[in-house]
């Protein structure tokens, strides 16, 4: 599965964009201006349990917070 369907099956199944995410971990304090400041385990279990994504989606966000986009 390619980077851009897990993060459109992430939109799907949340109803949030890739964007809403993003402003959700800065309101949350994991990132700084756009930074990621804590580790990757902090992100993925709040994403798993907060919004049910499996571990494989939930780095994926990970990895778009960090600054992946393709």
């Amino acid at each position: 599965m390619s980077f851009q369907t897990y993060i459109t099956n992430i939109e799907e199944k949340t109803g949030k964009k890739a964007q809403d995410f993003q402003n959700l971990a800065e309101e949350k304090a994991f990132t700084k201006n756009g930074e990621l400041v804590v580790k990757a385990t902090e992100v993925t279990t709040w994403l798993k349990e907060e919004f049910e994504l499996g571990h494989g989606h939930a780095m994926a966000m990970y990895a778009y917070l960090k600054g992946k986009r393709e």
